[in-house]
């Protein structure tokens, strides 16, 4: 079995982070390590009156342990990260686990709609930024790729832009930056830039005019999993896209009472359909 490890925060209750990767990328057929750099509650979008636990302090002992048992990992994900300590602890922990037969996957999950996410700050963003160069795909949406860049946010983003902004994400040190949320026409999707090989690709499915939480931890769960079963780039994406649409669906008929996140639950099936 291939195995992967995902870093981020999980929330007893709503679909988001590891309770929306863990069984995504298990569904796949891939084992599945985490560590979790915080618990909460509940997670942080609608909710309020929630409970936090930072786990930083947790996270260099769960990695000193595993050195010792001389654990190996085939992909190495990371999603939320909470403080710029964490950031470096994480950066720490690619160096002890990334090896050449293996790749690192960066979901730098700092903001939306054009603003950061509260208490994030620039020294957060600088810290992303570092760690974006040790990764070999990295993930943001269109708010985290212009504070990766410095450059000003545009909500609906075509895909000339789109291949711009890529070459500049690959100039940071990743090899293969990918940007979600771009628009073509009524489609939205993904665009992807393999900088070794100077190519792009992309992957679009209707849009649909519904904001729901959890799509991007959705989308680069697949992509990851994707990615850790040897799909070549366009392959990876395209399945993200698709499995992405296929629980936006399933969920908008169930969207006013399942408001805090998508019902990917109901499309664990298909997804394993796709992968055969």
């Amino acid at each position: 079995m291939k195995r992967a490890v995902t870093i981020q925060d999980i929330s007893c209750f709503g679909k988001c982070s590891l309770t929306v990767a863990l069984p995504i990328i298990s569904a796949m057929g891939i084992e599945t390590a985490v560590i979790p750099t915080a618990v909460l509650s509940t997670h942080t979008g609608g909710f309020s009156g929630y409970t936090f636990r930072d786990l930083t302090g947790d996270i260099p002992q769960i990695a000193s342990h595993w050195e010792k048992l001389g654990l190996r990992f085939d992909a190495i994900y990371t999603g939320y990260l909470g403080s710029p300590a964490q950031v470096q602890i994480v950066s720490d922990f690619f160096d002890s686990f990334g090896r050449e037969d293996n790749f690192i996957v960066v979901d730098p999950v700092m903001g939306d709609a054009g603003r950061l996410y509260a208490g994030f700050t620039d020294e957060l963003v600088s810290g992303m930024r570092r760690l974006c160069a040790k990764a070999d795909y990295v993930i943001p949406n269109m708010t985290e790729a212009a504070f990766l860049l410095d450059i000003p946010y545009e909500e609906n983003t075509d895909e000339e832009r789109a291949r711009s902004m890529l070459r500049s994400l690959a100039e940071l040190g990743c090899k293969r930056p990918v940007l979600t949320g771009v628009r073509r026409g009524s489609e939205h999707g993904a665009v992807a830039f393999d900088s070794v090989n100077n190519e792009f690709t992309s992957a679009f499915c209707q849009h649909v005019d519904r904001q729901m939480h959890g799509t991007g931890d959705i989308f680069a769960s697949v992509f990851t999993g994707a990615v850790t079963l040897g799909k070549e780039l366009g392959e990876a994406l395209g399945l993200a896209v698709r499995f992405t649409s296929d629980c936006i669906m399933a969920t908008l008929p169930h969207a006013d009472e399942v408001w805090y996140g998508s019902c990917f639950e109901l499309c664990l099936g298909e997804l394993a359909e796709y992968l055969k």
